[in-house]
Formats: structure tokens, sequence, C-alpha cells
């Protein structure tokens, strides 16, 4: 494996483990941390899987997009795409003022964040 992709893997595994904790919190859960950490995971993954396969992709936050590139070599992912389009807005819309998450926003990003990473890690060769 590239160092690059590992790299990428690191960060996106940090960004789950994240968003696992703060989801599990009991006193006072910060639920757009884990909306926010959760996309920010699948988006690592995306970009890990690129990276591998020495594929060219522009820099952005949309998990669409990116999954459109990734599904041209890993036609496995094709099943994400319902799954990232509901990730993409968790990258900005609850980072700013004027809009809070949930608890089922939370455990929905993050279920949909642990689909993309199990299907990922497996392109990848990585063990769940």
């Amino acid at each position: 494996m590239r160092a690059e992709t590992l790299e990428s893997v690191e960060k996106a595994e940090g960004d789950f483990q994240t968003a696992t904790r703060e989801a599990a919190v009991a006193d006072v859960p910060n639920f757009d941390a884990v909306c926010f950490h959760a996309q920010q995971s699948a988006e690592k993954y995306l970009k890990a899987v690129l990276v591998e396969r020495g594929i060219y992709f522009p820099k952005t936050h949309d998990l669409e997009s990116l999954l459109t590139n990734v599904c041209s070599v890993a036609p496995e992912a094709s099943s994400l795409v319902n799954t990232a389009n509901r990730l993409t807005d968790y990258g900005t819309i609850y980072r700013y003022p004027g809009s809070s998450s949930g608890s089922g926003a939370a455990a929905e990003a993050l279920s949909d964040c642990t689909r993309i990473r199990a299907v990922l890690r497996t392109v990848l060769g990585l063990p769940l």
C-alpha cells in the first residue's frame, strides 16, 4: 500500500474513532461533531482508494463526486450512492451557527460512515 494511502486511511480512522466516541458520550454529546467526523472519515476513505489506484481527483468534499471516481475502479462501491449523498452535507451544515443536529442525524451519519468504511476497507484489502 502506498504511503499516501496509508496516511489517508489513518486520518479516516481518526475521524471514525472520534465520531464513534462522541456518539457514545452519555452527558452532553456533541451530535454536530459526530456528523462532521462521520463525513470526514467517509471522504478520506474515498480519497484513499483513489490515491491507491493512482486516480486524480479534484479538491472537493462532495462524496458523490468522489464515489463516482471510486466506482470506476471498484464497482462494488456503487451500492454506496445514497449513503454518500446523505453524508455529504454533514461536512458543512452543522459546523456553523444556524443549524444543529440531533441524536437521529448523528446515528444515521455514523451508520452511513460505518457502511462506507466497511466497503472501502474491503476494496483496499484491509481488515474490518
